[in-house]
């Protein structure tokens, strides 16, 4: 069964840095499409950002330069690299994946927060 463990949420200052990490378990990483989604209080869970097996990656347009995603395939760990944050980043951050052989059948972990103040 694939499980996912979150971590690296907190609070922050505007302007300073998170990471967040997402150990995937119970699948073969390499083939698993890796995302960070949020939601913020009110409104509809978005994708932050996104991670092929290999390197290719997407980001939302409110992140870009900001975010960086990273995968290391020998820990089964995505990382969110989250710099230069900003109030509009808070929420609870997910992580997510889908296995890029069927697909159809996400996974999602659990949820952590994010909280940026100025």
């Amino acid at each position: 069964q694939v499980q996912l463990a979150e971590s690296g949420g907190g609070s922050v200052q505007a302007g300073g840095s998170l990471r967040l990490s997402c150990v995937v378990s119970g699948t073969i990483f390499a083939y698993n499409i890796v995302g960070w989604h949020r939601q913020a209080p009110g409104s509809e869970r978005e994708l932050v950002a996104r991670i092929t097996g290999g390197s290719s990656t997407d980001y939302a347009e409110s992140v870009k330069g900001r975010f960086t995603i990273s995968r290391d395939n020998g820990k089964n760990t995505v990382y969110l690299q989250m710099n230069d944050l900003k109030s509009e980043d808070t929420g609870v951050y997910y992580c997510n994946t889908d296995d890029v052989r069927t697909y159809g059948s996400p996974t999602w972990g659990q949820g952590i927060q994010v909280t940026v103040s100025s």
